[in-house]
């Protein structure tokens, strides 16, 4: 009899046991993920590239791979909406010509950003954390050595039809990739509306927005429709990278790229050598 007690009563504690483990695990994906997210938000809105930080950090939180990219869309989405509605309220997209490309182009990124998430699907989560091994350094050096992106409004300005040709191609590459993997999109916008398309800082960085939060939706919806985002979570991380868009877009710092980016490289080797240590 005592021995059928003891085996009941251990049945018992077991899935206790097992449920505060789990609520546990799940507290410090919050506190490894949120504070990260803030800052990223933070470096986003001064300097760009972000989703460097915030990615990364869902996986070293113990995130699956798919769910992190999905669970980042969607806070990445709500805090881009947000930095979007000031540039679009501060009237930086105007124009019949530039509106007209703005349409165009949104609907390439929509289509590109759809192939994307949809190949980032079909991927195993092992494939993605290794990939992740190279292209994070390599956006990290295209995102870190533009230091004055759009800075010389000097340039030639292009045919509306040529503006309109590169955005369009530019938004169906870049927004691919932003579905299917995701940081330095903005950067990557940034530098070929400025650099290609030879759009002033203003305009540029307002297209960008707009293009960025275009991919952003698509990929997010995809991602919730296939069910690989944790939605407690990503709502709880847009709320600090909300916060961290706001914060830093209200710093009036002088110098405020060259404050962050040393920032973005010391947080990027430190998630880098945490997901190597964990692969």
């Amino acid at each position: 009899m005592p021995r059928i007690l003891c085996y009941i009563g251990i049945r018992g504690i077991l899935p206790i046991y097992e449920r505060k483990e789990r609520k546990e695990r799940k507290m410090l994906q919050y506190l490894i993920v949120c504070p990260l997210v803030f800052l990223a938000g933070f470096v986003d809105s001064i300097a760009g590239g972000g989703g460097l930080i915030s990615l990364p950090a869902y996986i070293i939180a113990g995130v699956p791979a798919h769910f992190a990219i999905g669970t980042n869309k969607m806070s990445s989405t709500l805090g881009t909406s947000v930095s979007t509605w000031r540039y679009l309220k501060n009237g930086y997209l105007k124009g019949k010509n530039l509106i007209q490309t703005a349409v165009c182009a949104c609907l390439t990124a929509l289509l590109g950003s759809y192939i994307g998430s949809s190949l980032s699907l079909l991927v195993s989560d092992n494939v993605i954390k290794h990939m992740m091994m190279v292209v994070l350094p390599i956006v990290a050096f295209y995102v870190l050595r533009n230091k004055n992106m759009g800075a010389d409004d000097g340039k030639t300005k292009l045919s509306s039809r040529a503006v309109l040709f590169i955005s369009v191609l530019a938004s169906f590459v870049i927004g691919m990739y932003d579905g299917f993997y995701g940081p330095g999109t903005g950067t990557f916008y940034l530098l070929v509306l400025t650099g290609a398309a030879h759009l002033n800082v203003r305009e540029a960085s307002a297209l960008t927005k707009v293009l960025n939060l275009t991919s952003n939706v698509m990929a997010l919806a995809n991602f919730l429709l296939n069910g690989t985002v944790y939605y407690g979570l990503g709502l709880a991380a847009a709320v600090f990278c909300i916060a961290g868009h706001y914060i830093g877009s209200g710093l009036v710092v002088s110098n405020g790229q060259k404050i962050v980016r040393p920032l973005i490289l010391v947080v990027l080797v430190i998630l880098f050598v945490k997901i190597l240590m964990g692969i």
